[in-house]
């Protein structure tokens, strides 16, 4: 009976990255690759920073809805009931 073996080297490399040869090609790749790398780098920058200012702008929209503050920062600003002294808990 005939046993044919799969031979995995061949698949090996047929997805390793290989270097072109010639050395301005491998250069130029270089350069690609740096340049692809600061283009995310910029845009990953600017979106956090984009993400940022619309969160602090977000919070201070929020905070101009609400109203506006007492002038008086030792005012408390509450609802009171007044209670009748049969209410009140006789004291032993």
């Amino acid at each position: 009976m005939y046993k044919r073996y799969f031979q995995f080297n061949t698949f090996r490399t047929l997805f390793a990255p290989r270097k072109p040869r010639h050395p301005l090609v491998r250069v130029a790749v270089g350069l690609l690759g740096l340049a692809i790398l600061a283009a995310l780098v910029f845009v990953g920058v600017f979106v956090g920073a984009a993400m940022i200012i619309a969160g602090v702008a977000w919070k201070l929209l929020a905070q101009r809805k609400q109203g506006t503050r007492p002038s008086d920062p030792q005012a408390v600003d509450a609802e009171y009931r007044v209670v009748r002294k049969q209410a009140l808990p006789l004291s032993r």
